[in-house]
């Protein structure tokens, strides 16, 4: 339980980062973030799997580039269901989720792989 608060509070810092650094991106109020962190963390592990193994050969032929529209449509879908988050069009989007994973990429070098129960 207490390494998914941290990867939550995490998430929300992240988040909170990207709003401050990417025009057009929005985020109302605490309790939003941290909505907006839970609900990225679960669209990340139900969704985009999905949409990973649909648009494989397009990432393949792509090389891999194709991973940035995913992650982007992800949180472009979290703003979508969330009210209080808001994302101005696609470039907001594309330039958030590379904040939040570079920011995650890097505080998951300290903090290790997620704990298995």
């Amino acid at each position: 339980m207490g390494a998914f608060l941290v990867r939550l509070l995490i998430g929300a810092i992240s988040l909170w980062i990207a709003a401050i650094l990417v025009p057009g991106m929005e985020i109302w109020g605490p309790l939003t973030l941290l909505a907006a962190a839970l609900l990225l963390g679960l669209v990340n592990a139900l969704v985009r799997p999905v949409l990973v193994i649909l648009t494989l050969p397009l990432t393949i032929a792509t090389l891999g580039l194709f991973l940035l529209v995913i992650n982007a449509a992800m949180l472009a879908l979290v703003a979508w269901l969330l009210p209080g988050f808001s994302l101005s069009g696609f470039f907001s989007a594309l330039f958030g989720s590379i904040v939040v994973s570079l920011i995650g990429a890097f505080t998951g070098r300290y903090i290790g792989p997620p704990a298995r129960s």
